[in-house]
């Protein structure tokens, strides 16, 4: 069974596949404090639940953005699954053309998330990865990565209007009932999850000008759902999208 992670900046999305199936997966929060053990206990738990053990697991990839956690993840494959991790970085087989100015500034997440969709939705491709970050990759008709944009994500614009406005306190970011919010917390859910609807269709827009033709739209990550839920240019929601692109990025290298 394969073995692939996902670290991010907030979540760290871990999942097993069995051949091409994703057989279970899993977000964990991402703490740069918590120790190798703890990682590894808690995912060894997470696999025995599902009737999958440690032993089973033959192999590992993983992509992250976040440095400080790439030796903890090496350390809990090595010590836990008795497996090396290929790590997404410079140097690995990816398929995919990156017209970036310096390719090597992609994270790895965007590599991966590129490589399911083109493998899975076939180019061109606009993809909206709804996280930490608010991140959109552009995919020509070719299969190329052209680059993308990047806004703050939905949680980071609401903690950030929490902390700066006196007056205003943390609410739930839920689907709005109504766009005119009539008390404080339905005024602020539709401000953040309207406006970042609202964001969505105004970037998916300039960008299918930019790209001349039409494109289909894949939105992932932990927002995609319910932002979906609001628009009608976003084609598909696919949360397993890198967990997908890492198990193809193993198969090119393995």
């Amino acid at each position: 069974m394969l073995l692939a992670i996902d670290v991010g900046n907030t979540n760290i999305t871990v999942g097993v596949f069995e051949g091409e199936k994703l057989k279970a997966s899993w977000r964990l929060e991402a703490d740069v404090n918590r120790l190798a053990d703890e990682y590894g206990v808690l995912m060894a738990n997470l696999l025995d639940h599902e009737g999958v053990g440690c032993e089973q697991i033959d192999a590992a990839v993983m992509a992250s953005v976040v440095p400080d956690l790439d030796p903890v993840f090496e350390a809990v494959c090595r010590r836990y699954f008795s497996v090396r991790p290929l790590v997404v970085s410079t140097g690995v087989r990816t398929g995919l053309r990156i017209l970036y100015d310096s390719p090597r500034e992609v994270g790895a997440d965007r590599v991966a998330d590129a490589v399911a969709a083109i493998k899975l939705y076939g180019p061109p491709l606009i993809l909206v990865d709804l996280g930490t970050a608010t991140v959109f990759d552009a995919i020509s008709k070719d299969g190329d990565y052209l680059g993308g944009a990047i806004a703050p994500g939905l949680v980071i614009a609401a903690e950030a209007l929490f902390q700066r406005a006196a007056r205003l306190y943390r609410v739930e970011l839920a689907r709005p009932t109504s766009a005119i919010g009539r008390n404080t917390v339905a005024a602020v859910r539709s401000g953040v999850i309207y406006g970042y609807v609202a964001l969505v269709e105004g970037m998916v827009g300039r960008f299918k000008g930019e790209l001349g033709e039409e494109a289909k739209v894949v939105a992932t990550g932990g927002w995609a759902e319910l932002v979906a839920q609001e628009t009608d240019v976003i084609d598909v929601v696919d949360t397993n999208l890198t967990l997908m692109g890492l198990r193809f990025i193993y198969e090119m290298n393995c």
